[in-house]
């Protein structure tokens, strides 16, 4: 893979850090309490964005890594003593990218050879885990085939990697399972294989035993739908989900192996999906973990793997690439924050998933660098270098359906998102939960999402949206993950879905547990500026409910509440009614229990019951602009 020098891009890379463009100071900002960005409604060609913006950051951060090498520090974050189990790896392909693009006569190359020679033996015995351990491999075969592996890595050093970057520490020989490790990581375990062949360290059996094994685990778990199960079927469904066959069409690609019919089909069902989410801000998923940035790259990760294996007409191959040229203008406009000198997923009012924790902050920087990095030269490969994204890209997204029901699975229990567009806004409603570690996070309930408007909280665990009910014995349910019969209606510009549950989620463990001492049926009514959810409980006879309580964060500031009405002199949402509950309101101001992805909530709805006999319903309908 080649780029223009990087010589050239440092010397661009001091002006950028220092000047923030009005773009670039939103970041930093709370001025934009929603956490939208800007819409583009032009964008510079996605090439120009990584070449002249993204790739000379990324070379300051290397700069600085070569310079401080173990005593580094961004943001205040000693990255080496932070226990970021993926960063070897990450710096071995960053520097990759940074060595292989700077020309033999430049006097920097000598420099960066020496450095990479230096960091690889000074990172070798340090820890690098399943997405490190492929980061590094990928390095490898990058300085192979730029005939410099011999001269980057001594042969002690080497020798050690080729030992400890082995897809055999994470899966189990015998049957070729995860070792308490996701599923998405099937992937990740064949790319491993393939590129140790690649390598010459092993032959090429066991890289298509993991691949035919990446697939049958797939099938098995993705159903008649082709989406995959994040559990082993106990349905969950989030972004990797619908991410997991882009990343698989992406392996196939780097390793030269076609795909088949069976893995395009798949990967269109993903297309299907995100199409009707495309938008002008480059806005990406907004349920489910890990999403802010990441959930922006899945969609250029599928998208561009799409276009790369002809799954795309050629009208949505050029759409594709004008949402993709925003995606990356926003990674460095919105994300990318010039005080910090890094990427921003912590500071100002945001949070993640504590498992991409600020002490990975070197590696967020260089690994999301790399998705954009890749999937623009796919794009370039495709003839789309230096062209401007297609101006008709804004009436084309008038074009797209306002309603998409997607399923994933049926039967035992439903797990569908429905996606609305409602006046260029995207609104999804997904009913995705299931199986251990998530379902009681605000991100994975089932109530509606829309950027800039509703959100949940990463690890967050609150009633948003969604009544918790206290049972006489002091045990909390909530309707969370045994949704069944469920129903879409369309009556125009009106969605009507219903479902029922005839056992509730009792919280407090990693996995759901099935209270039957409560049923729900559940009715939500969506339509142009309205939502409305009612919710209506049945306990069982001789059963108590001593107390109700329901939230609602959102970014519309200036809160002021009379019964169960709370109107909003700022922002999105004009009014939020409850029935059934008494309300209050209040401001919040940056409080670390209400921060999202892409910045921090501006004011909280409470309300709460006491105790209730009977069937119980509890309504609320949100107005908004």
């Amino acid at each position: 893979m080649s780029f223009k020098s990087i010589r050239k891009r440092l010397l661009l890379a001091a002006a950028l850090a220092a000047v923030a463009s009005p773009a670039l100071a939103v970041a930093a900002s709370v001025a934009d309490p929603g956490g939208r960005g800007q819409a583009y409604a032009t964008v510079p060609p996605m090439n120009r964005t990584v070449e002249t913006r993204l790739l000379p950051q990324m070379a300051v951060l290397l700069d600085k890594l070569m310079v401080e090498k173990r005593d580094m520090t961004l943001d205040g974050v000693r990255v080496f003593d932070a226990d970021d189990k993926f960063l070897p790896g990450k710096v071995a392909i960053g520097l990759a990218y940074l060595l292989i693009d700077t020309p033999r006569d430049d006097p920097k190359f000598a420099t960066y050879l020496a450095g990479y020679r230096q960091i690889a033996d000074m990172t070798a015995d340090d820890t690098n885990n399943t997405w490190g351990i492929y980061y590094y491999c990928q390095a490898l075969h990058m300085l192979q085939q730029a005939g410099l592996l011999q001269q980057a890595v001594s042969p002690q050093t080497l020798a050690k990697l080729k030992a400890k970057l082995d897809w055999r520490h994470f899966v189990r020989t015998d049957d070729l399972t995860l070792i308490d490790l996701p599923n998405n990581y099937y992937g990740v375990a064949f790319s491993v294989a393939r590129l140790r062949y690649q390598l010459g360290w092993e032959d090429a059996s066991a890289s298509e035993a993991l691949l035919e094994k990446t697939l049958d685990h797939y099938r098995k778990y993705s159903g008649e739908y082709g989406f995959a199960d994040e559990t082993d079927g106990d349905g969950r469904f989030d972004r990797y989900s619908v991410l997991l066959i882009g990343e698989i069409s992406h392996r196939l690609i780097e390793a030269g192996m076609p795909a088949t019919p069976e893995v395009k089909g798949w990967l269109r069902k993903s297309v299907d999906l995100m199409l009707p989410r495309l938008n002008l801000r480059g806005e990406g998923f907004e349920y489910g973990r890990s999403i802010g940035t990441y959930g922006e790259t899945a969609f250029l990760e599928v998208l561009t793997a799409a276009a790369k294996l002809d799954v795309l007409t050629p009208q949505e191959k050029t759409m594709a690439y004008a949402f993709s040229s925003r995606v990356t203008a926003r990674y460095m406009d919105f994300w990318f924050d010039p005080k910090m000198g890094s990427v921003n997923l912590w500071e100002h009012g945001r949070r993640t998933d504590e498992y991409r924790g600020k002490h990975r902050i070197l590696g967020e920087n260089l690994s999301l660098a790399r998705q954009h990095i890749y999937t623009s030269a796919i794009w370039d490969e495709l003839g789309f270098k230096d062209k401007e994204p297609d101006p008709g890209y804004a009436a084309w997204l008038d074009t797209l359906p306002k309603r998409r029901v997607t399923w994933f699975a049926r039967g035992r229990h439903d797990r569908l998102v429905v996606t609305l567009r409602d006046r260029g806004r995207v609104v999804g409603l997904p009913i995705i939960n299931g199986g251990k570690s998530q379902h009681e996070n605000t991100p994975y309930y089932p109530i509606p999402f829309s950027p800039g408007m509703l959100a949940g909280v990463a690890d967050g665990e609150f009633p948003q949206l969604l009544p918790r009910l206290t049972l006489a014995d002091g045990a909390r349910v909530t309707p969370l993950a045994y949704a069944r019969n469920v129903k879409v209606t369309e009556q125009g510009a009106r969605t009507v879905v219903t479902y029922d549950q005839d056992r509730l989620d009792k919280l407090g463990t990693s996995a759901p547990i099935a209270d039957d001492r409560v049923s729900v049926k559940t009715t939500y009514v969506l339509e142009p500026g309205k939502i409305r959810r009612t919710d209506v409980f049945t306990p069982k006879a001789g059963q108590g409910i001593k107390a109700v309580d329901l939230s609602f964060a959102g970014f519309s500031s200036a809160p002021a509440t009379k019964g169960g009405a709370t109107t909003y002199g700022q922002g999105d949402v004009r009014r939020f009614t409850v029935t059934g509950l008494g309300c209050t309101s209040r401001p919040l101001k940056d409080e670390k229990a209400y921060r999202t992805p892409t910045g921090a909530f501006q004011s909280l709805v409470e309300c709460t019951s006491g105790p209730k006999a009977g069937p119980l319903t509890v309504s609320w309908t949100l107005n908004y602009r």
